[in-house]
Parts: C-alpha cells; sequence; structure tokens
C-alpha cells in the first residue's frame, strides 16, 4: 500500500523546470538596476499579456519579503491576479520569486547573475507546477510551456536590444 501511494504522489507533483541563459554585453551595476526593479517588469514582457503591477511598490527595489501584485492575461484574453514573494536576494548575484497566488499551482523563479568577460552572463531557472492535477500537465504539454518558453524568448529579445546593442 505504502508503494502505490508514493508512485501516486510523485506523479501528483510533477513539475516542469526551464533553464534559460543570456550573456548581456554591459557591467553587474546597470543589469543590476534594471532586473531588480519590479516596474521594468512590464518593458520585458509580451504585450499581449496585459501585463499590469497592480501593487504601489513598484518603484522600490526588491528585498527579501516584498510582496508584488498583478493582472496579467495570459491565455484566451481572460485575466488573472497574480501576487509574488520575492523571498531570497543576494546583491548583485541572484533573487528568487515565488508565487503566492496565482495561475499555478507552484511557481518558483531564480534569477542568477554572474560577471564574467563579456559582461553579466544571466540565468533564469523556472520551476513550476500547473494547475488542476493530470487536466493542468496535459495543458502544459499542449501549450503553457510553449507559453512559459516563449515569455522568456520575448524577454531575453528585449534585453537584447536594451544590452547588446
Amino acid at each position: 500500500m505504502n508503494h502505490l501511494y508514493s508512485i501516486f504522489v510523485k506523479k501528483k507533483m510533477s513539475y516542469t523546470q526551464i533553464i534559460k541563459e543570456q550573456t548581456l554585453n554591459e557591467n553587474i551595476d546597470k543589469v543590476w538596476d534594471f532586473m531588480s526593479s519590479p516596474k521594468n517588469l512590464e518593458e520585458i514582457t509580451p504585450n499581449e499579456m496585459s501585463f499590469n503591477i497592480t501593487s504601489s511598490n513598484k518603484d522600490e527595489k526588491m528585498y527579501e519579503g516584498m510582496i508584488i501584485t498583478y493582472k496579467v492575461t495570459p491565455l484566451l484574453n481572460i485575466p488573472l491576479s497574480w501576487m509574488t514573494e520575492i523571498t531570497h536576494v543576494k546583491e548583485k548575484m541572484f533573487f528568487v520569486d515565488e508565487q503566492r497566488l496565482g495561475p499555478y499551482k507552484m511557481w518558483h523563479h531564480q534569477h542568477i547573475f554572474e560577471k564574467c568577460e563579456q559582461g553579466v552572463k544571466m540565468k533564469d531557472i523556472i520551476t513550476y507546477i500547473p494547475p488542476f492535477n493530470i487536466l493542468g500537465r496535459i495543458a502544459n504539454t499542449l501549450f503553457i510551456e510553449k507559453k512559459v518558453n516563449d515569455i522568456f524568448d520575448y524577454r531575453k529579445k528585449i534585453l537584447d536590444e536594451l544590452f547588446n546593442k
């Protein structure tokens, strides 16, 4: 009985992890200032998502414990509320945002910055569990994972335009 239960739990908790990397031809100070400012999320998110920060702290620098709320329209023009918390910050090295309320069962996003010869190597590690158990896993296979990849590909394009001129 325990063996069957553990198999069920592992399947129930399956997750997706996407890793994106890019090098920005800029110094760490400028990259960190841009990426650690919530207001810049709107600039690096595709327009069709109607991304809008609704919390009043979007002009503040990120800090551990910071709560940021958004409205976003990821699919089928259905607006969703999303709340994330900045759970870890090590200035000019990394920060982590985690969903507190929103469209995913779980969302954990690590933003890692490393000085390199060309400027800054930036790495995003996005780990999530889609909602709705088996239906969410099917939706993830059909379109959610592609949508998340598209969002981060758009982000890469915008960051290239800003920092790799």
